[in-house]
Parts: structure tokens; sequence; C-alpha cells
């Protein structure tokens, strides 16, 4: 069904729009650059990371710029930062079921599920 990305800044309290994202196919330590992509006002990308029917099942990665992101926003971060890129590593084991990856942020901590 497909796959979608949502970030909120939970130092700020708002979507992270924005923030730079790159989609990875993985295939044990490989992996295959998919797409970039800015997130829109409301911290999503601008549709479904696949067209339709073009997920298959496997496992990919999310990379999300967080530092970038922060840094745009005129944090002050320490260097070496605490967090620069989060890659969240997922598995697609049914393509007729919708995949959602939602990444709550800030500077110094991550959280993530699967969202519906």
């Amino acid at each position: 069904m497909g796959l979608t990305t949502h970030v909120l800044d939970t130092m700020h309290g708002c979507p992270a729009a924005g923030m730079s994202v790159a989609l990875y196919a993985t295939d044990g330590d490989a992996a295959t650059p998919l797409s970039r992509f800015t997130l829109n006002a409301d911290g999503r990308s601008a549709g479904p990371l696949f067209a339709d029917g073009d997920l298959k099942v496997g496992t990919y990665r999310l990379v999300f710029d967080v530092a970038g992101y922060f840094k745009a926003r005129g944090v002050v971060l320490p260097e070496p930062n605490f967090l620069n890129r989060v890659s969240l590593d997922f598995g697609v084991a049914r393509t007729d079921q919708h995949y959602h990856v939602p990444l709550l942020v800030s500077p110094w901590s991550y959280s993530t599920y699967r969202g519906s």
C-alpha cells in the first residue's frame, strides 16, 4: 500500500519542516540510494515514498539530517553535536499494508514506532 514518514521537532513542539531525508534499500551492510527529499510544512514527505504498487518486501533505511535541521533553526549545538543523522533501518514484510515511519526528535534524543 505504501510508505510514508513524518518528523516532529520535540524541542520546539512543531513539525520538522525543511528537514532533509534520504531513503535507501538495504541488503545486509549494503545500501542503495532510492530518493532524497525535504519535509514539507507539516513535517511530512510530499507524498508516499513509493508509487502505488512499487513498495517491495525487503529492508529499508531512512536517514534524517537532524543536526542540519536544528542548525538551520538557529540552535547552537556543541561540536561534535550529539545527534548528527538519525538512521532508521526497518523491514517491510507485507506490501498490502501501509508502513508509516514517524520520528520524534530533539538535538539530544529521538524515538520512533510503526504508525498507521
